[in-house]
């Protein structure tokens, strides 16, 4: 009989094991709000069920009801209490986490400053503590707190982050997952009082939680994710002796199917030309954009498109399929594909629910390929809808 599949929770041990060391599992996020609590939760929960001790050494809330709610009876670690100028202050008792001796532990808010008297002066360097004495631990972060992207984040946003993780603490995790929502998603979470106080939502609505900025942020944080995904590769060949793949360089801009994609095109030539390689340009072409049945503002944005790519010295390609992500996906993997071009305009929350993420997905599925997002205007770049010329 075959062997039964293992499950996440003895994957997770298994490749412990196997490395030698506890594992970080960090939770990265482009704001407040997305989710990221709630999601470490949810995975804590789904890890005792898989037979792993589980505690929570310290955990945010932030007064949100769904989070408070998800925390069920999992086993909180009593924190801390310290008193600070007539205040008492609560933190995470790094030494009963360590008495306590759990498989994993959830540690919310990763940047977070401890009060004075504290064990460390950042709560990373408790965290760094737990993993040496070899407990696993869940964590999660934004991404204006590290420090690298702190000067980005102010110039984006206007708000200097104060508290912020050096880069190389993110390069310890061994596993960053995204946690994204739209940001039509994260606006209207604000609105219904889910993210701050009544009191403060009009102001984070016109300051930190303008449109531009959380636009900014998503893209920020998607691109230190593939960063990350790629240093994390060459890690790992390093230290297993392996040479770097010869693999020829190929670039593809994903192309819409409307409106125009020369900021998109151009990128990819100015690319194409440093790197000395051949370059594609492609589309998807979806049901409701064949010939006779796409509008004709479109297929003329369209031939346009194919013209100019042309003229930059494009290979363009067209393929068809219901699913645009699918579609370009499976030509990536096939072509060899190894830097990527997507464009990135406003999305409404039901265009990313009815078509999901195509940037996410090539992180997933692509791991070979360098992915690159270029912000497009609407005014001037058009619609680049889900054929491939917009990213979330």
């Amino acid at each position: 009989m075959p062997e039964p599949a293992l499950s996440a929770a003895d994957l997770m041990l298994a490749r412990a094991q196997e490395e030698g060391r506890a594992r970080l599992r960090l939770y990265i996020g482009a704001a407040p709000g997305v989710g990221k609590t709630y999601r470490m939760l949810e995975d804590a929960h789904e890890l005792r069920r898989q037979g792993l001790d589980v505690v929570i050494g310290f955990i945010e809330p932030h007064g949100r009801a769904d989070t408070l709610a998800r925390i069920g009876d999992l086993e909180q670690v009593p924190l801390r209490q310290i008193e600070y100028r007539g205040v008492t202050l609560k933190e995470m008792d790094v030494g009963a986490v360590k008495a306590r001796r759990p498989q994993v532990v959830v540690v919310d808010e990763l940047a977070h400053t401890n009060a004075p008297g504290s064990a460390h002066p950042k709560r990373f360097e408790d965290v760094l503590e737990l993993l040496d004495d070899g407990i696993h631990v869940i964590s999660a972060v934004n991404i204006q707190h590290i420090e690298s992207l702190n000067d980005a984040v102010a110039s984006t946003t206007g708000v200097r982050v104060r508290e912020t993780i050096p880069d190389w603490v993110l390069k310890r995790a061994d596993e960053v997952v995204n946690v994204d929502v739209s940001v039509e998603t994260l606006r209207q979470r604000l609105r219904q009082g889910k993210i701050y106080d009544a009191a403060k939502i009009e102001q984070a609505l016109t300051n930190f939680f303008r449109k531009g900025n959380l636009t900014a942020l998503r893209e920020l944080a998607l691109r230190q994710l593939a960063s990350d995904q790629a240093g994390k590769a060459q890690v790992y060949r390093d230290r297993e002796g392996l040479q770097n793949p010869v693999i020829p360089e190929k670039v593809m801009v994903a192309m819409a199917s409307r409106g125009s994609a020369r900021t998109l095109l151009r990128v990819g030539s100015r690319m194409a030309g440093r790197l000395a390689t051949d370059w594609y340009a492609v589309y998807v072409e979806t049901p409701k954009e064949e010939p006779g049945r796409i509008k004709p503002a479109d297929h003329a944005a369209l031939a346009d498109n194919i013209r100019f790519a042309t003229q930059l010295g494009a290979k363009v390609v067209n393929l068809k399929g219901s699913r645009v992500s699918d579609a370009l996906v499976e030509f990536a993997k096939r072509e060899g594909i190894t830097h990527v071009i997507f464009g990135q305009s406003a999305r409404s929350r039901w265009d990313l629910l009815l078509h999901g993420s195509i940037v996410d997905r090539f992180l997933r599925d692509v791991r070979d390929a360098n992915v690159q997002i270029v912000p497009v205007r609407t005014a001037e770049e058009g619609d680049e809808h889900e054929s491939g010329g917009e990213a979330p």
